[in-house]
C-alpha cells in the first residue's frame, strides 16, 4: 500500500491558510474606497472547500504524519467539519451585519479564517510542542477580533483582559509541557502514555497533567477558571462571541479528550474526580449568576460556563462512551449557541444599543422570523426533546451514570431545570407585547440578509438533525472515540503495546 503524502494530512489547514492569504494580499490590493465584503465570500468559500477537504481525509487511512507530530482520523475529521462548519456561520453572520465603513474589514475576515487554522491544527496535534503552536495561533486571532470594536470602551477592555488571562492560562499549559518532557524525555503524546506509567518522578507526571488541566479548562471557560468570559462577551462583537464560544471551545474539548484518555489514560482514577468537581462548580455557578444578569450576552456567557459542565459530565463515562457523548454535546452546543448568537447579533445591531432582556421585548411582532428562531434556539438550550440540546445532555448524563457518576447526572438535572428560569424569562420577553413607548423606542424592524438568512439556516439544520436523527452524528463521534482508545500504530516513532490493555 502506498504511504499517504503528508501534505494531504493537513489539507483542510493549507486550504485555510491559503484563503488568509489570499484575502489579505487582495485586501491590500484594493483602493482604499473600494468595498471590502467581498473578501467575506472568498473566506466563506475557502472554509466551504476546507471543510470538504476534512470529509475527504475519511477516505485516508488512519494515521500519522510529519514526523507523528499531525494525526488524521476519524476523531479529527469529526472536530475539522465542526471548526470548518462554525467559521462558516460566522463568516456569513459578519457579512451582512457589519458596517461597510467599518475600519480593517478584509482583515476580520483573515483573522477568523487563521484561526480557523490554529482550532483544526489543535484538534490532529499528537505532539505537544505542535499543541502549544496551534493553540497560540488561534488564540491570538481571537485576542485580536474581541478588541474589533476599538471605539467603543469596553471593546479594548474586552481584548486586553482576554489577552492578559489567556497568556497567563498558556503558561500553565506550557510548563505541564515543560514537566511531562522532564518526566519522560518525550512530547509526543503517544510515547508520554507508554512512558508515564513508568516514570521515575509520578510527581512530575501528576505535576504535568494538573497544569495542563488548568490551561484547557481556562479555554473553555469552565469555573474556577471562567472570570475572564463575561466582560470578553459583552465588550466583543456579536459576530465574534458566536464563533469564541463555539469553535475555540470545540478544538480546546478536542484537546482535553486527547490529553485525558490518550496521553493520560493510566491516571483516569486522579484526573476523573477532578473534572467531577469543575463540571458542579461551573454548572451551578453559570447557572446562578445567570440568574442576576439583565445583558443579554453576559446571560449567554454564564450560560455557557454552564454548559461546559455539563459537557465535562460525560468525562464521568467509561472510555468511549465518555468521549463519544463529550464529542456529541460539543456539536450540539455548538450549532444552537452559535444560532443564538445570530438573532442577537441581526436584533441588536452592530452597535448593540439595546442589550438588555427587556429591550428583546416584542421581538416576535417586529420581526417573527427572528423571534420564532430565539425561542427555539432558547428551548434548546434548556434542553427540550427534538432539539439538539436534548440529546447532548441526555448523552452526556447517561454516560456519567455509566461511569457511576450518578450524583454528578442528577447535579445536571437540577441545574438544567434552573437554567430555564433564565432562558424563559428571555423567550418570554420575545414573546410579550411591546408598551407605545418601547415600540417607538425599539426603532426600525431587524433586517435579515441572505448571508445571516443562510447562516440561520444552516444552524437551524444542524440543531434540528441533532435533536431528531442523531444516529449519523453520534456515530461518527463513536468512531472518533474509538480511535482514542486504540490509537494507530505510528511510523516514525514506536509505540510499545502498553496503550492496550494486557490480555487476560
Amino acid at each position: 500500500m502506498n504511504p499517504v503524502p503528508d501534505i494531504f494530512r493537513i489539507l483542510p489547514e493549507v486550504i485555510l491558510t491559503v484563503t488568509g492569504v489570499a484575502v489579505m494580499l487582495i485586501d491590500a490590493s484594493l483602493p482604499p474606497d473600494w468595498a471590502r465584503r467581498p473578501l467575506g465570500w472568498v473566506a466563506a468559500l475557502g472554509t466551504t472547500l476546507a471543510l470538504w477537504a476534512s470529509l475527504w481525509q475519511l477516505s485516508l487511512p488512519v494515521g500519522t504524519g510529519f514526523y507523528s507530530t499531525i494525526e488524521t482520523s476519524p476523531f479529527t475529521v469529526f472536530f475539522h467539519v465542526l471548526i470548518c462548519g462554525i467559521v462558516l456561520v460566522a463568516l456569513l453572520l459578519s457579512l451582512d451585519t457589519l458596517p461597510e465603513d467599518s475600519h480593517h474589514q478584509g482583515e476580520f475576515y483573515a483573522l477568523i479564517v487563521f484561526g480557523a487554522v490554529g482550532m483544526c491544527l489543535l484538534t490532529g496535534a499528537v505532539e505537544l510542542l505542535l499543541v502549544f503552536i496551534a493553540l497560540e495561533i488561534s488564540s491570538i486571532s481571537t485576542y485580536i477580533l474581541a478588541g474589533y470594536r476599538k471605539d467603543t470602551p469596553r471593546g479594548p477592555e474586552a481584548a486586553i483582559k482576554y489577552f492578559l488571562l489567556g497568556s497567563f492560562a498558556t503558561g500553565f499549559l506550557l510548563y505541564g509541557i515543560a514537566l511531562a518532557f522532564g518526566a519522560t524525555g518525550t512530547t509526543q503524546i503517544y510515547e508520554i502514555a507508554r512512558l508515564a506509567p513508568t516514570a521515575e518522578n509520578h510527581g512530575l507526571v501528576l505535576a504535568a497533567l494538573a497544569l495542563m488541566l488548568v490551561g484547557i479548562l481556562f479555554k473553555v471557560s469552565a469555573a474556577p477558571f471562567h472570570v475572564w468570559t463575561p466582560d470578553v462577551y459583552e465588550g466583543s462583537p456579536s459576530p465574534v462571541v458566536a464563533l469564541m464560544s463555539t469553535a475555540p471551545k470545540a478544538a480546546a474539548f478536542a484537546l482535553l479528550l486527547r490529553v485525558l484518555y490518550e496521553m493520560f489514560p493510566s491516571l483516569h482514577a486522579t484526573w476523573t474526580p477532578l473534572l467531577w468537581v469543575v463540571a458542579v462548580l461551573s454548572m451551578t455557578v453559570g447557572n446562578l449568576a445567570a440568574l442576576r444578569q439583565e445583558n443579554v450576552k453576559r446571560m449567554m456567557a454564564y450560560s455557557s460556563i454552564a454548559h461546559a459542565g455539563y459537557l465535562l459530565a460525560a468525562f464521568a463515562g467509561f472510555g468511549s462512551s465518555g468521549i463519544a457523548a463529550a464529542s456529541f454535546y460539543t456539536a450540539a452546543y455548538a450549532a444552537m449557541n452559535v444560532g443564538i448568537f445570530a438573532v442577537i447579533t441581526v436584533a441588536s445591531g452592530y452597535d448593540e444599543k439595546r442589550p438588555l432582556v427587556n429591550d428583546f421585548r416584542g421581538l416576535i411582532y417586529r420581526s417573527p422570523l427572528l423571534g420564532s428562531l430565539l425561542i427555539f434556539f432558547l428551548v434548546s438550550l434548556v434542553g427540550i426533546p427534538f432539539t439538539g440540546g436534548f440529546f447532548g445532555k441526555f448523552y452526556s448524563f447517561t454516560a456519567a451514570v455509566g461511569g457511576g457518576a450518578i450524583w454528578l447526572a442528577l447535579i445536571g438535572l437540577l441545574n438544567s431545570g434552573l437554567a430555564a428560569a433564565y432562558y424563559l424569562r428571555l423567550a418570554l420577553a420575545a414573546a410579550q407585547h411591546q408598551t407605545a413607548k418601547e415600540a417607538k423606542d425599539a426603532g426600525p424592524t431587524p433586517q435579515v440578509g441572505i448571508a445571516v438568512g443562510a447562516a440561520l439556516l444552516l444552524a437551524v439544520a444542524a440543531t434540528l438533525i441533532l435533536g431528531i436523527v442523531p444516529g449519523e452524528v453520534l456515530r461518527a463521534a463513536e468512531a472518533g472515540a474509538h480511535v482514542l482508545e486504540a490509537p494507530p500504530v505510528q511510523t516514525t516513532v514506536l509505540v510499545g503495546p502498553v496503550l492496550s490493555p494486557p490480555a487476560p
